[in-house]
């Protein structure tokens, strides 16, 4: 795996990181194996996926555990290890709330820091801004955390340039992670060329459109029954049948230039800037190796200029 800086002042990671989410939260949570997703973690730095993002509301609080088990003793120190804190549980123990009072972030930590088993993260996130306390005050406490170093470097997480911009009069931005794929392209408008101006590294997540991408999904009714994918609009039949054409001219360049459709749609995305770091989830060993792969694929100007042109996804993110 080749690595790149973290931004202009960050350590060296390798360019394709690790989400976890999808082992303990919202993708077929009944076949939760955590065993296999500590082995699969740990596979991953062996590749050089050092990145591991995760987040204190996956499960809720269960998906830490998992990286905190597979990350002890001699593996804290191979991984680039990552949280999220601002969104709390609601019913049924679904996210659906956002918690940014400094109070709730500086007890977050301290129980984050405990399921990770370590004494400081690598990178602490705001998972959402929480509209009812300035963005200054949440930060802060962030903050907070380096200043005491529970935390090495602190982002952000689905944010505009203007709340990147509050955010940064208080204490530096390291990195912004928001959704980027060849099906969702906002960012490109405005967040990540800020973020490439201003050396703040960026983290997509879902750079594979949820899966879709990789073409292994082609109905509805493949989807697990507690598959939290069956309430997104993209995911619905006729959205579905309609996105099928991106996931064929995908595989059409997978197919020329010798690759898997994952691994061009992950070149593609690193291809939007230096500082990007896609985080494709996986609990699957063998889908862990291909993703890792995309790192040495090389797109040609003809091949990402025919990926710019696709079509823009149907139905809404959410």
């Amino acid at each position: 795996m080749r690595n790149a800086p973290f931004g202009s002042n960050g350590p060296e990671v390798g360019v394709i990181g690790l989400g976890c989410m999808g082992m303990t939260f919202a993708y077929d949570v009944h076949n939760r194996d955590d065993e296999k997703s500590v082995g699969v973690i740990r596979q991953a730095l062996d590749l050089g996926v050092t990145l591991i993002d995760t987040a204190d509301i996956y499960g809720p609080f269960t998906n830490e555990e998992v990286v905190g088990a597979a990350l002890d003793g001699p593996y804290r120190e191979r991984a680039f290890l990552a949280t999220k804190v601002g969104v709390v549980p609601g019913g049924m123990g679904q996210a659906a709330d956002r918690d940014g009072r400094p109070e709730h972030v500086r007890r977050s930590i301290d129980e984050s820091l405990r399921r990770l088993r370590t004494d400081h993260v690598d990178l602490y996130q705001l998972h959402r801004v929480d509209p009812a306390v300035p963005i200054e005050e949440t930060w802060g406490a962030l903050a907070e955390a380096v200043q005491a170093g529970k935390a090495r470097r602190i982002g952000l997480s689905e944010v505009s340039v203007e709340e990147i911009k509050r955010a940064q009069a208080v204490h530096p931005v390291a990195s912004v992670q928001t959704e980027l794929s060849l099906w969702t392209r906002d960012v490109l408008a405005e967040v990540l060329p800020y973020t490439e101006e201003q050396g703040i590294a960026f983290l997509p997540y879902s750079p594979l459109g949820r899966g879709f991408l990789t073409g292994s999904i082609s109905s509805f009714d493949e989807l697990p029954a507690d598959d939290y994918r069956r309430r997104m609009p993209r995911f619905q039949q006729d959205a579905l049948k309609a996105n099928l054409e991106l996931v064929g001219r995908v595989g059409a360049v997978a197919e020329r230039i010798g690759a898997t459709p994952a691994q061009v749609a992950l070149a593609w995305v690193l291809a939007q800037g230096r500082y990007v770091f896609p985080i494709p989830g996986t609990k699957t060993p063998r889908y862990l190796v291909d993703n890792a792969g995309a790192a040495e694929v090389e797109l040609s100007a003809a091949d990402l200029a025919e990926l710019d042109a696709l079509p823009e996804a149907a139905g809404g993110r959410f």
